[in-house]
């Protein structure tokens, strides 16, 4: 039987020549996006990258985040009454350290695994993964006297096959979670413009589809090419903050040259969209081209002007206006809003992680902790076509 062996890296510049050649489609395992990651990761989080060989043949790989958590970027919303900031701080004794991610911390969806399943089984793979978890937490112990105390394989589908692995996880004593679902909108093939997609709405829709691109009318939007992202550098980070503030958790804030390198990085296959009014930028969205999917990434604006010019639910609409002349498949929307999403045209998908703490009793409690910082959100799925 053929031997196989790990190699870690530290940088992406490391990584062999075959790790792009590899079958996988996934913009978000290449080097491209890796490298701009990694030129602008935010200050808390550090990658590595796995290679699983089978004799010198590069036969999997896998993405390994060390994310350190602290109170301060977990919870960012200053406003809590005492109560809730004192059982914030507890959540944050138990949850705060290092966090190891197999997968992109940053982004909704699996985007941290592949593997030759022609060269290796799965159940392979995975015990060439947890060699690799051990050597890095044994490393940090070593060389930075830094412990691991969560880890967690995020975002499966449903119908992942990753669930067939269940040996595994129980014998690592990693239990599944189910997460917010991710919201997709899979495109008709029929579909080639706008029109196509407004036809398609209920008369109620199609109403609030003319009411937001009515408020929408001052609003002069266009694509932001490199030099815009280094000229408006400041003020898109700003709108960026001003929407990541307000959500619930937060596990990292984004350098501000973020977009600008990943704009360089994958070119044309980065999106940025700015919204002008008189000539001042009060909101942007971007997009990743992820093969025969538009990734829909992070996104900012200006409260003062998001319900008088209903700039989030244009947004909406101008990503999948995007994505239906541009002969995209689907729209991966992520997770959040999910109401909203919904009455564009996204449908929920199940999503699920793998997760334990490394202190036996903080395991006994983490699903608590982690339902409490993951709530099931009560929302009610809009219907809106015919």
């Amino acid at each position: 039987m053929d031997k196989l062996h790990i190699k870690i890296y530290n940088k992406v510049k490391e990584l062999p020549e075959s790790w792009n050649a590899l079958p996988t489609n996934d913009v978000f395992l290449k080097t491209a996006f890796l490298s701009a990651l990694e030129q602008s990761s935010p200050k808390n989080i550090t990658s590595q990258y796995l290679g699983v060989f089978k004799e010198e043949e590069l036969v999997g790989i896998a993405i390994i985040q060390r994310v350190e958590m602290y109170l301060e970027d977990i919870f960012r919303n200053a406003n809590d009454k005492l109560i809730t900031r004192k059982s914030k701080q507890l959540i944050s004794k138990i949850v705060k350290g290092n966090t190891l991610v197999i997968g992109n911390i940053m982004h909704t969806g699996q985007h941290g695994l592949f593997f030759k399943s022609e060269a290796i089984s799965y159940k392979q793979y995975l015990e060439q993964l947890s060699i690799a978890i051990k050597t890095i937490t044994v490393d940090l112990k070593e060389k930075q006297s830094k412990k691991v105390r969560l880890i967690a394989f995020k975002d499966y589908f449903q119908e992942d096959t990753i669930h067939n692995n269940q040996p595994f996880f129980k014998s690592n004593k990693l239990y599944k979670v189910e997460v917010q679902p991710n919201m997709v909108f899979n495109i008709p093939e029929s579909w080639n413009a706008l029109e196509d997609y407004t036809a398609a709405f209920t008369k109620k829709y199609r109403d609030r589809f003319k009411s937001a691109r009515k408020k929408g009318k001052g609003i002069v939007k266009r694509e932001l090419t490199a030099e815009d992202l280094n000229t408006l550098e400041s003020e898109i980070f700003q709108l960026y903050k001003n929407v990541s503030d307000n959500a619930r958790v937060n596990s990292f804030i984004l350098n501000k040259n973020h977009f600008k390198l990943l704009k360089g990085e994958l070119k044309d296959n980065f999106k940025v969209f700015g919204y002008f009014i008189d000539e001042v930028l009060v909101g942007f969205f971007t997009l990743i081209i992820n093969n025969q999917a538009l990734e829909t990434y992070f996104l900012g604006y200006n409260p003062e002007f998001q319900y008088k010019h209903q700039l989030y639910l244009n947004m909406l609409y101008d990503m999948a206006q995007f994505a239906i002349e541009n002969n995209v498949k689907a729209i991966i929307y992520a997770r959040t809003a999910m109401e909203i999403k919904s009455s564009v045209g996204a449908k929920p998908k199940a999503m699920f992680i793998y997760m334990k703490h490394t202190n036996f009793i903080a395991n006994s409690v983490l699903q608590i902790i982690f339902k409490y910082l993951n709530p099931v959100t009560k929302w009610v799925e809009r219907h809106p076509f015919k």
